[in-house]
């Protein structure tokens, strides 16, 4: 069973604040949209997968825990990774300081609807 259920709060047009950090929109077009991720110490993004889009992350500080396939990578300061579509994926930060990664979101479809949230983390914040 998965949920769609979005938990987010708007700090100003660009910005969502979440309870594990917040998501800024650098720029958006038909098939592209490139957002800058700031995950606090300690904190994950919820377990989630996507029909219509694949990612790349590239990590700017910080270290990534990327969970991707039940395949986890570590990444430090300037690696990246790819996301493809349909595959369950999660990213944590084990370090302590903020982890900020660029995303660049790509497909034909990237509305927050297409963001399918699994239920093992239902007792996390989104």
């Amino acid at each position: 069973m998965v949920e769609t259920v979005d938990t987010t709060e708007k700090t100003d047009d660009r910005t969502q604040a979440r309870f594990w950090g917040k998501v800024t929109v650098i720029d958006a077009g038909d098939r592209y949209k490139i957002n800058r991720i700031e995950v606090k110490p300690g904190h994950h993004i919820r377990t989630q997968m996507h029909y219509h889009r694949s990612e790349h992350w590239v990590v700017v500080s910080g270290t990534a825990k990327v969970i991707c396939d039940d395949k986890e990578t570590i990444l430090m300061q300037k690696q990246s990774t790819y996301v493809p579509m349909n595959t369950a994926h999660r990213v944590e930060n084990p370090g302590v300081i903020p982890l900020v990664m660029i995303e660049i979101q790509n497909g034909e479809y990237l509305g927050d609807d297409d963001i399918i949230r699994f239920p093992q983390d239902a007792a996390d914040e989104d």
